[in-house]
Parts: C-alpha cells; structure tokens; sequence
C-alpha cells in the first residue's frame, strides 16, 4: 500500500482513509456472524491446518497433471481474516510515518523509491516527537547496511520493523488524528504474534511440498484490507524459498491505486536481497465490494477510477516487471488476462527485449472455459499458457464461478465473435477433412 498526501496530523480526511484497515463485520473481515462465499472464518486455528491440508492435496493434484505446474492459495484460509486486516493496519501505519518524516523533511509527493531520509534529521526527529532519543535510534540503523549511506528508504524502513527486530519497549508513533504518540503494536497481542507464526508455517509446509513436487505456488490476492499483509507474508516466504528459482509467486491487482507502488518496491527488495521476483498480474476482482466498503467506512475509494486507468497500470507494472528479466533475468511473470491488446503488448515487449517463449520467464493464463481463442494460440505458438482451474464441491465453487461471471460480464458483448471463429475453425476442419484433430 502506498503513500498519499503528506499523512501528518493536519492532513484532511487523513483519519477517513485509516478505516480501510478497520475491521467491518459486514464486509466479511470480522469474526461475528459474518460468511461469505470465498472468506473463511472460524474461532480456532483447526480450521486453518485442514484447509493447509487441502492445499497440499492441490500441490499433488497439479503436480500429476502437468510439468512446471502451479497450485494457487488464499492466505484468508490459511489466517483468521480479523489478524490479516489488524496486521495490514500496522504496516500501513509504519509506512505513513515514514512518509509524515519525509513530508517533514520537504519530499512529499516524490516517487516512493526516490523518498530517502538523511539518518541524523531522522534521529533529531524522532528524539524530538519523544519517540526514542538519539542515542536508542542508532542502534536502529546500524547492522544490515541501515544507514550506512546517510539515507534510509521505504525499504529500510520496513527492515527496521521486522519479525526479526526486537524493539527494546512498544514501539510509539504519532497519531496521525490527534497528533499524540500512541503504541504502533496497540491492537497487536500475543495472540497475533502467535498468528504469525503460525500462519509463516503453513506456508512452510506448502511451499516445501511445492519444491519436492516442481510446482510454483501462487499466493492469490484478496482485498486491498487484507493485501498489505498478505504481501508481508508472501515476500517473507520469497525470501526464504526463491533464492534459486521462483518457487513462489506474488499476485498484484492493477485495478488499485497504488499497484506500481507495490510492484516496484517488491522488485528492488528481491533485487537488494538477491532472491527470484516471482508474480502474477491480474485487473482485479472485488471493485463492487471495494467501493461498497469504502463508501460505507468513509475512506478513499482504492480502486483506479475508470478501466483505461487500470489498463494502463497493468502495462505499466507488467513492463517493469519485463525490464527486470531482462536486466538480471531473476524475475518471472504470470500475465493473468484475457485482454487481446495486454497480450499483444506482452508479446511485441518480449520481442523488443530479446526474452525468448523458451526462457519460460513469461508465461500467461486465463481461466477455464474462457478465451480459449487466446489461450490454444500462445499454447502453439510455444509459449508457456496455463488454464486456472477451479474445483470443488459444487455449493462452493459456484458462488466463484458466479463472480467470474460477473467481473467478465463484458465478454457478452463478444460472444459473437468468439462463435464466428469457432465456426471458422469448424468449417476450416471439414474443408480439410481434419474435423477431429
């Protein structure tokens, strides 16, 4: 999740856009009452290790039926959704505090990667708000290369709040609100720490299995409450599991404001770090929802305004992403679309970069039943293309289906020219006497 106008205390509606990260029973990210067609919840973590169970079932599945296979996963079936949403309001507010510091310090509204605070007016800084004094907050930047060039970024101040690091007390930072220090970690229990782990685990598991049965695991992406620490918890899995090879892979929807954010900030990491950039880009399948939410809690709407807008963020992040395996050739990509012009452009891209089908950098998908005048062309055409296959009991997988359905109402419109190339294909076979091959 990205930065906004400069988040200090005076800012207007700075407090609205907080609530995205509030939990709302009616939005199927609380405990009480609430179920959903494809949010999970439960009172204890059983459920979440038989749904870990069902995935490794996933894991074999697709590894008997096709080489290089992928398996997706929800991290909401695998975490309690109220943990996901109150760890993705800890994130996003460490992150606005370090955007309140550089507005301080005259950088708001610069590029997220561009932003660097000078270490000794941060230090002056956070002595001055009573946060730690001068003397505590260097032993923050020393270790891990913090600090040693004068600056810190976005990424160094998110290793500053890592699972490793201890801070010596709770962690207190500004109120964006009221302007007084109150605890980072204030809706944070040990039972959340616990969560963590636990949740850290499951994807262990899976992701050892992946590796034993050469298959990539995607880690789906849900809504943008939840996303902030979904994302966490995948990059920590990259981490550890794609130091050779893309094992697992990070989704992104397009469809939100800050999609260029998050993908550019994930490539530098992998890219410091030295691990595999793996991800899937999609548009995005919860807009309906998203902005019922947001109208409802009173925080900025976080979807891309119009279609073209989103358009244009796919291409945007997709050629970053193409940049990148040309640059170190340790990223890959999954172009989840059935949009004709995004595969044009991945296609006339890869030609211009020199990345060759067979570097089995690229690959696309498109769901089962969908497209397939995409899909079986770029199959021939030998490039790696993958059908996204969902199953299930039937009460389980239709509440899916439905959604697909809807979020792709406007393939209806070009329904009829999906039945012109069947019967193209159709009248070609017979001509050729080639009908069932």
């Amino acid at each position: 999740v990205g930065h906004g106008p400069s988040p200090s205390s005076s800012t207007p509606g700075a407090e609205k856009r907080e609530m995205q990260y509030r939990a709302h029973q009616g939005f199927g990210d609380h405990h009480d009452g609430v179920t959903g067609a494809h949010i999970y919840f439960y009172t204890d973590e059983a459920k979440c290790d038989q749904h870990m169970e069902t995935f490794l079932r996933c894991i074999d599945a697709s590894s008997g039926s096709s080489e290089d296979g992928f398996s997706a996963i929800k991290l909401t079936a695998l975490a309690r959704p109220q943990f996901l949403v109150q760890f993705s309001e800890v994130l996003v507010k460490w992150r606005k505090f370090f955007h309140q510091v550089a507005a301080e310090q005259g950088q708001a509204g610069q590029a997220v990667l561009d932003t660097k605070l000078e270490v000794e007016k941060l230090q002056e800084a956070l002595a001055n708000l009573g946060i730690v004094n001068k003397a505590e907050s260097q032993q923050w930047f020393t270790g891990e290369n913090l600090g040693t060039s004068g600056t810190v970024d976005l990424l160094d101040w998110h290793s500053l709040f890592d699972s490793r690091t201890k801070l010596s007390r709770p962690l207190l930072i500004p109120n964006r609100k009221t302007g007084q220090l109150e605890p980072l970690l204030s809706h944070f229990s040990e039972e959340e720490e616990l969560q963590m782990k636990r949740v850290l685990q499951r994807m262990d598991v899976l992701a050892k299995r992946a590796m034993e049965k050469g298959v990539r695991l995607m880690v789906d992406a849900e809504q943008s409450y939840f996303q902030p620490a979904i994302s966490r918890l995948t990059v920590e899995t990259q981490r550890r599991f794609n130091r050779s090879q893309p094992i697992i892979y990070n989704t992104y929807q397009c469809y939100l404001k800050e999609a260029y954010n998050n993908v550019t900030g994930d490539v530098e990491l992998s890219r410091r770090e030295g691990w595999h950039f793996g991800t899937k880009l999609v548009r995005g399948a919860y807009m309906e929802q998203e902005r019922e939410r947001a109208a409802q809690m009173g925080y900025e709407d976080p979807i891309n305004p119009t279609y073209e807008k989103t358009n244009e963020m796919y291409h945007r992040c997709l050629d970053h992403v193409l940049e990148e395996i040309k640059h170190s050739r340790k990223a890959s990509v999954m172009v989840a679309s059935h949009n004709e012009d995004t595969v044009k452009f991945t296609l006339r891209r890869m030609t211009e970069l020199g990345i060759h089908p067979s570097d089995k950098k690229v690959c696309f998908g498109q769901l089962l039943g969908m497209c397939d005048q995409i899909t079986f062309p770029l199959g021939q055409a030998g490039f790696p293309v993958y059908k996204y296959v969902p199953y299930g009991p039937v009460n389980e997988v239709l509440p899916y289906l439905s959604r697909r359905a809807q979020e792709n109402r406007g393939f209806m419109h070009r329904a009829s020219r999906e039945r012109d190339l069947l019967w193209k294909e159709v009248k070609r076979r017979l001509l050729t006497g080639n009908l069932f091959s």
